[in-house]
């Protein structure tokens, strides 16, 4: 019979949870379980259904019970803030969180979803192009930061249903650059047209609405255009064929959902994800879902 001092879990083992509601959905317990699995970590990663009206007791447990962090996700990503005892840059700029670390019983707020927003991003020449950003909410945010930071884009335009939404991202980001504009869905082709990139950041085309597209003109792109939807399921979308149809170069939201994790599973664990099998795993498991 095996010896069960080393077996996981223990009372040794240190926790994660994504924190949101619902998260029923949320493929990060499969990613960072694998990871931990893979590199023998003493870590399990929970998923944890938090109504709104009980997120304070949650942040103010989780260092008494022992969390080495957590994520955090909708609706509960701006909610946060007020808890935290240190923000990062990206954290502050973009007014969300969607990662902390537990250390020495204080809260340390991130967004990792900028860096996951870059990593496809990273080896493209972009400076200071004409680009479009479809959507205005948390994600768009952290698109709109990482683009303005690395990309410094003129202009960056975004296209939204609810412009009061856009219009305060405007403003909030008014500091970082001079060269942001708003249009509507309605009239913003010739935005488009003219852009060299063009994100998707609203959740329009996920599964299982995967024939609708955010964007229906698709004789707006070209070969010459660069189209990044951040939805990761399905892996091609609506928006993805559109675009790849009329010859542009086409993204999905995988790897960014695999970075933004990558670089909080850095923080929590001081090793690196091993993105090769992550990746590897969650094509699998993104093509067996796909296909129920």
């Amino acid at each position: 019979m095996g010896s069960l001092k080393n077996s996981f879990p223990n009372v040794k083992t240190k926790m994660v949870a994504i924190l949101g509601y619902p998260v029923h959905h949320s493929f990060s317990p499969v990613i960072h379980n694998t990871a931990f699995r893979h590199q023998s970590l003493n870590f399990v990663y929970l998923a944890v259904d938090l109504a709104p009206e009980r997120l304070p007791q949650a942040l103010h447990g989780l260092s008494a019970l022992g969390f080495s962090g957590a994520n955090v996700t909708i609706p509960h990503k701006q909610a946060v803030l007020p808890y935290m005892d240190h923000l990062s840059e990206s954290a502050r700029i973009t007014g969300a969180v969607n990662t902390i670390v537990c250390k020495d019983d204080q809260l340390y707020g991130d967004n990792t979803d900028v860096e996951g927003f870059m990593a496809p991003l990273r080896d493209i020449k972009l400076r200071e192009m004409p680009m479009t950003l479809l959507g205005a909410g948390g994600a768009a945010r952290a698109a709109a930061y990482a683009l303005i930071k690395y990309y410094n884009p003129k202009p960056l335009t975004l296209v939204a249903r609810r412009a009061r939404q856009a219009e305060q991202l405007v403003n909030d980001f008014a500091q970082y650059s001079r060269h942001l504009d708003v249009s509507d869905f309605k009239s913003a082709s010739k935005c488009v047209q003219k852009s060299c990139l063009v994100v998707n950041s609203t959740p329009v085309g996920m599964y299982p609405q995967i024939h609708q597209t955010p964007w229906e003109r698709k004789s707006d792109f070209s070969s010459d255009q660069i189209v990044y939807d951040l939805v990761y399921r399905p892996a091609r979308t609506q928006l993805l064929q559109d675009a790849e149809s009329r010859g542009a170069m086409v993204i999905g939201g995988l790897t960014m959902l695999i970075e933004q994790a990558a670089a909080a599973y850095r923080q929590w664990t001081d090793r690196e994800m091993p993105l090769t099998i992550i990746r590897s795993t969650m094509e699998d498991l993104l093509y067996y879902t796909d296909k129920k």
